[in-house]
C-alpha cells in the first residue's frame, strides 16, 4: 500500500486546485479520477472557452439550503485572486457581459495553468481509475482502487455533481458521504433549458432560433438577459438563470418589453399611426416572425391600431409583459449546467470544508449544497472552496 498525506478524488477544477495549494505547502498529493481524459466539464465551458470567474461574485449570487455557508471561502480566496493567477500565466481574457470573464483562446489554457501548478507542487494525478471501496482507518483512509491500494490522513472529495452525464459525471461523491453517515440532500438539475407542455410546444416551437431581451421572474427571483426558443422548449441566459429558483408545477412570468413602457409605446404608435395593424407596429419591436405566433398565442386580436378601445391596448402590453408560461419540466442532467443540491453544507466546516463527524474527510465544489448563478460563479466557488480546504489537508 502507497502512503499519501492527502488524496483527492476528482480531476475536475476544484479537485486539481485543491491538489496543488496542498502540495505547495509540501503535502505529497495523489489526484485520482475515473474518466479517461480530464478536465472535460473545464475545456467545454463557455463554449470552449471557460467562463472561469467572475468579477462580480459575492455570497447573494449562490443557491444553498444555508446560505450563509459560502461566505467565509469566497471573502478568503476571491475572484481578483484568480484573476491573478490567470494573469501570472499570460493567459489572455475578456469580460462578455455581467462581470464574466472568459479566455481570449481556450479553455485548455485553464486547464494546462491548473496541470502546471500541480505540477509545480509535486502533485501526482492518475486516471483512468476505478475506485473500488473507501474504509476509514485509525491514521486516516484506505482505498482499494483499479491501480492498487493507496492510504492518506486527507481525503478530499471532488467529484462535481450529476450534470452532463456523457462526460462522466457520476453520483459517487453523494455515495461516499452517505458511506460515512453524512446527510445528502436531494438533488435536481440547475441552470437548465425548460421543456414545454405538448399544447404550448406545438405552438412555440416554430419560433425556434429566435432570441428576445426578456426578465424572467419566479419566487421573487428576476433575471434580465436573453430568451431562446428552441424546437423542445425555453432556453438561454434567463431561463437558464430562473430554472434553479423554479419548482415543478411553477408557473414562470416573463417581461418581453423589460427596456421599454409598451403600452405607452402603443399608444403613441395608435395615435402616429391609427391604420396600422397591431402586427405591423409590433414588428418594429419584434422580429415578424415572433409577432404572428405571439398574436395568434395570447389570443390576440390583429386590427387597426384604432380600433382598440377602453383597456384593450392594457391587454396587449399585459400579454407581452406579464407572459406566464408553466413549464412541463426540465431537460434534465444531460444539458444542465449545474447541479443543486448535494452534500448538506451543516455537516460541513465553512472555515475547512472538513466534515465535522469525520476528520480528516473534506469535501469541495460542486459536490456539495453550494449551487451558483450561470457566470462563471460555480467555477469560482470551485477555486474558493478548494483554496480553503488545500491550505489545511
Amino acid at each position: 500500500m502507497v502512503n499519501y498525506d492527502v488524496i483527492i478524488i476528482g480531476a475536475g477544477a476544484a479537485g486539481l486546485f485543491c491538489a496543488a495549494q496542498a502540495g505547495k505547502r509540501g503535502r505529497k498529493v495523489l489526484v485520482l479520477d475515473h474518466a479517461k481524459r480530464i478536465g472535460g466539464k473545464i475545456l467545454m465551458s463557455g463554449g470552449g472557452r471557460c467562463n472561469f470567474t467572475n468579477m462580480y461574485a459575492s455570497p447573494e449570487n449562490f443557491l444553498s439550503a444555508n446560505p450563509h455557508f459560502c461566505k467565509s471561502a469566497l471573502s478568503r480566496y476571491t475572484q481578483w485572486d484568480f484573476i491573478s493567477l490567470v494573469t501570472e500565466y499570460g493567459i489572455a481574457y475578456h469580460e462578455k457581459t455581467l462581470g464574466q470573464l472568459f479566455c481570449d483562446d481556450s479553455a485548455k489554457d485553464i486547464l494546462k495553468m491548473l496541470l502546471a501548478e500541480c505540477d509545480k507542487a509535486g502533485v501526482l494525478v492518475r486516471h483512468p481509475c476505478e475506485i473500488l471501496a473507501v474504509e476509514k482507518t485509525e491514521s486516516g483512509f484506505s482505498l482499494t482502487t483499479s491501480l492498487g491500494e493507496f492510504s492518506c490522513t486527507s481525503l478530499v472529495v471532488a467529484t462535481g455533481g450529476l450534470s452532463i452525464p456523457k462526460l462522466g459525471a457520476s453520483p459517487y461523491g453523494y455515495k461516499l458521504a452517505e458511506q460515512f453517515g453524512l446527510k445528502v440532500l436531494p438533488t435536481r438539475a440547475g441552470l437548465v433549458p425548460f421543456t414545454l407542455h405538448e399544447q404550448d410546444k406545438t405552438v412555440l416551437a416554430e419560433l425556434s432560433g429566435i432570441a428576445l431581451d426578456s426578465t424572467a421572474t419566479c419566487n421573487d427571483q428576476s433575471f434580465r438577459e436573453a430568451l431562446l426558443f428552441t424546437h423542445r422548449g425555453l432556453s438561454g441566459p434567463s431561463v437558464l438563470q430562473i430554472s434553479s429558483y423554479w419548482q415543478p408545477g411553477e408557473a414562470v412570468t416573463f417581461n418581453l418589453s423589460p427596456s421599454q413602457d409598451l403600452l405607452s409605446w402603443l399608444k403613441q404608435e395608435q395615435i402616429a399611426h391609427p391604420d396600422a395593424l397591431l402586427s405591423t407596429a409590433l414588428a418594429k419591436h419584434y422580429p415578424k416572425r415572433f409577432v404572428q405566433t405571439a398574436i395568434e398565442f395570447f389570443g390576440l386580436s390583429n386590427k387597426p391600431l384604432k380600433q382598440f378601445q377602453g383597456k384593450q391596448l392594457d391587454q396587449v402590453a399585459e400579454a407581452f409583459e406579464a407572459w406566464q408560461i408553466k413549464p412541463n419540466g426540465t431537460e434534465g442532467y444531460r444539458t444542465a449546467e449545474v447541479t443543486l443540491g448535494g452534500v448538506d453544507t451543516n455537516e460541513l466546516s465553512s472555515k475547512t470544508m472538513e466534515a465535522k463527524k469525520i476528520p480528516g474527510l473534506y469535501f469541495v465544489g460542486e459536490v456539495m449544497d453550494v449551487t451558483g448563478w450561470l457566470g462563471g460563479y460555480n467555477f469560482q466557488w470551485a477555486w474558493s472552496s478548494a483554496w480553503v480546504a488545500g491550505q489545511v489537508v
